[in-house]
């Protein structure tokens, strides 16, 4: 199931009706009330969610998410009004995993769609990475750091793992995005940076094996 946040009546029942027809299943809300009731009865595969709303916009709606254990691990798209740094920025900051400007093609909108949830599932079907006292169970979705469970959100779990993955090897930012965000993103890389900085904080005594390394970016040591 997906679930699509989107005020603009014309633009929501085309993209419900065009999932619909490619085999997916979809529903359509116009506002943060009606998806959250939602949300409380059936929770989707993946959330596609319009930044410009009434009441609460698509970010806030975002920030809900990622702070809940229930919702944080659900993949989110971004639909945003302006292809710009600052929006895609912002997004990626509050823990989207991809984002499209209006206006979009129908295709393009499901390609990606259909993208990123092959990505969500092919991650599941791995077991658990573990270093030192931090474990990382990817089948679970569950991260342990010195016994106690961290809850992250998508992209930070996706980022611990990959850098858990490639324990030694360091990594440039623009490489991060490439590879965890899937972005070819010439925009700056501010986003990787936070990423990084919340995960140290997260992880407590254990975040100290994520290191600095100069002049190139990051890498996970311990």
């Amino acid at each position: 199931m997906i679930y699509y946040v989107e005020d603009d009546p014309n633009i929501r029942d085309l993209v419900v009706y065009t999932l619909r027809q490619t085999g997916l299943e979809a529903r359509g809300f116009s506002a943060a009330g009606t998806f959250f009731t939602a949300m409380s009865e059936t929770t989707p595969e993946l959330i596609l969610l319009d930044i410009m709303l009434p009441g609460e916009d698509g970010l806030s709606i975002l920030r809900r998410l990622r702070a809940s254990a229930q919702t944080a691990g659900i993949p989110v798209i971004m639909i945003t009004a302006r292809d710009t740094e600052y929006d895609t920025v912002v997004g990626l900051d509050a823990g989207a995993d991809d984002y499209i400007a209006k206006p979009f093609g129908m295709m393009e909108l499901v390609a990606r769609t259909k993208a990123l949830m092959r990505r969500t599932a092919a991650k599941d079907d791995a077991e658990a990475i573990t270093a030192g006292a931090l474990t990382v169970d990817i089948r679970r979705h569950l991260v342990t750091a010195g016994g106690e469970n961290v809850v992250l959100t998508l992209k930070e779990f996706e980022l611990l793992r990959f850098l858990m993955e490639n324990r030694g090897a360091a990594f440039t930012r623009e490489k991060l995005l490439e590879r965890v965000w899937d972005l070819g993103y010439g925009g700056g890389t501010r986003t990787v940076d936070v990423h990084i900085q919340t995960l140290r904080q997260k992880l407590g005594a254990q975040g100290g094996m994520i290191e600095t390394v100069r002049g190139v970016g990051y890498r996970f040591g311990g």
